[in-house]
């Protein structure tokens, strides 16, 4: 009998930019269909991982590990066979679709084009496509909004858009790179009950790159917390938000406004993230935590289980259960927050 094979499978990745390293090896799997979160400060290595793995780093960066997509390693592929991926595997959307539109070509004129890159598709079939796509993505009007430049769209139609240019080429897995961040709290709220629909009729995966634990909480399954280059804890969204067990999930979530908290001040992390290059010689928040000991200073926790499904790298985890955290629905506080 085989083997169980994740949908994407990376291990130990790591990269560096003109030596200075920015990830120091991450593991993560994505199983077909399911949604998972990355969050984590700016500058922590959610974005990195993925362009990483797809291949779209710079030329300084020097990448080492596996990203295992079925049997093929997108580390050690040639630019030919991450092309193929791209868009028909794995697609993206980022944060700000106006830098990511071509503002002098008509929307439908673009969405035409990743159809026909991916799928073949030319002249009244890719645009009957396009429209298909425009209408999956619930923008009215679709057959006419084709002709529209991307300034006559609302910035969450530019995202609607970017997203149907991703589903052009029916991936396996789409990454969303904070696609909510750059709107108001009801046009991301649309944006996450959109995603959430696209993956359930498709069958795809997501992973939601996110500072936002709202949002996270609304579309994922389970979460992955980055701190400067390593994934620190990883559980399913349930008991994460009940129980976060690493000290800086933990203060991530002290700084969520909470309804139900009165006056009650927030608690920010104190103090910023090592910058690349100038690690602590053990663990990289120890600096940061109220709970550092010698040990912690000097040794680097490595990511190790600590209940069923839940794994923490540290020390001292924190074990009993924090105050109840509401989701996007009960709490719109959430929605706005952004942990930086």
């Amino acid at each position: 009998m085989e083997d169980h094979m994740p949908l994407v499978d990376i291990r130990d990745l790591k990269v560096a930019f003109d030596g200075v390293q920015v990830l120091h090896g991450v593991d993560l799997t994505i199983e077909k269909g399911e949604a998972v979160g990355l969050v984590g400060e700016s500058g922590c290595g959610k974005s990195v991982t993925w362009l990483a793995a797809l291949g779209l780093l710079p030329k300084k960066a020097t990448i080492s590990g596996q990203v295992m997509l079925g049997r093929d390693d997108l580390v050690i592929a040639s630019q030919r066979q991450l092309e193929s991926v791209r868009g028909r595997r794995i697609a993206m959307i980022f944060q700000d679709p106006s830098s990511s539109l071509n503002p002098v070509i008509r929307v439908g004129r673009q969405i035409e084009e990743a159809i026909g890159l991916h799928r073949g598709l030319t002249g009244k079939a890719a645009r009957a496509e396009a429209k298909r796509l425009l209408e999956l993505v619930e923008i009215p009007d679709a057959g006419r909004r084709l002709d529209n430049y991307p300034h006559e769209f609302s910035g969450g139609q530019n995202q609607r858009a970017m997203i149907a240019m991703a589903l052009a080429g029916n991936p396996d897995i789409l990454i969303a790179d904070e696609p909510t961040t750059a709107l108001d709290a009801t046009i991301q709220a649309q944006i996450l009950d959109l995603l959430a629909r696209l993956r359930a009729e498709a069958g795809m995966a997501v992973v939601f790159i996110s500072h936002d634990l709202g949002a996270v909480s609304e579309i994922c399954e389970r979460v992955c917390v980055m701190y400067a280059g390593r994934i620190v804890e990883r559980c399913p969204t349930a008991a994460l938000f009940r129980s976060p067990r690493h000290p800086y999930t933990r203060g991530l979530f002290g700084a969520i406004p909470r309804l139900d908290a009165g006056r009650e001040r927030l608690k920010p992390v104190e103090g910023t993230v090592p910058e690349p290059g100038k690690m602590p010689r053990g663990c990289a928040f120890s600096p940061r935590c109220g709970r550092a000991t010698e040990k912690c200073r000097t040794s680097l926790p490595i990511l190790s289980r600590l209940e069923e499904d839940c794994d923490v790298a540290c020390f001292h985890p924190v074990l009993e259960d924090a105050p109840r955290h509401s989701s996007r629905k009960s709490a719109e506080a959430l929605s706005m927050l952004e942990l930086i």
